[in-house]
């Protein structure tokens, strides 16, 4: 009992003292606020899984497209911008999500912009795979065959992945989540 008082300091600081006087703790401080920031229940949501396809398999089809001499079919300048130009938006607005931005700009109505964003990347989406199939013949004779087959085959699945968020996105805007206090009303 005797050595009690000598181990307790009454000495007082600011809360962010501690942290600078110690380099690890700021690290570890930074690391707790992404941490607390980010979504974890989006992450493992079915639009979450989603939206990393059409990320991962969007950079893959654009990556083929452009490995290949697309300039032998004019369509695949088409298929081209679009896939490149919604791996962009849905790499942004996936973050955006997953870091509750959304929150902080509470004047756009989140769930119809990205319902609306879903469905224009499928209709979209949706011609430029036609465009990239009907492009593959040119092709048949050369060693770029297999790029531009294998290309629209990523690009139907990415298709039907932007398909699928726009199902997600309009039951979200319709309020029908799958919350079973909505669907029980008592009488």
């Amino acid at each position: 009992m005797a050595d009690f008082p000598s181990k307790v300091t009454t000495e007082t600081s600011p809360p962010n003292s501690q942290g600078t006087q110690r380099g690890g703790n700021s690290l570890r401080a930074v690391a707790a606020n992404v941490s607390s920031n980010m979504d974890m229940s989006f992450v493992r949501s079915i639009p979450s899984v989603l939206m990393m396809a059409q990320i991962g398999l969007g950079l893959l089809h654009w990556a083929l497209i452009a490995a290949s001499p697309y300039m032998w079919a004019p369509a695949n300048g088409w298929v081209l911008f679009v896939a490149i130009t919604f791996w962009l938006l849905t790499t942004v607005l996936f973050f955006m999500i997953l870091f509750r931005v959304q929150t902080r700009l509470s004047a756009v109505p989140w769930p119809l912009t990205v319902m609306v964003y879903h469905g224009v990347a499928t209709l979209l989406y949706l011609t430029a795979f036609l465009a990239n199939a009907a492009s593959v013949q040119p092709f048949y004779y050369s060693y770029f065959f297999g790029h531009m087959a294998a290309a629209a085959f990523f690009a139907a699945v990415v298709t039907a992945a932007y398909g699928g968020s726009a199902f997600f996105s309009y039951l979200d805007w319709k309020g029908d989540g799958g919350n079973a206090a909505t669907s029980t009303v008592p009488t």
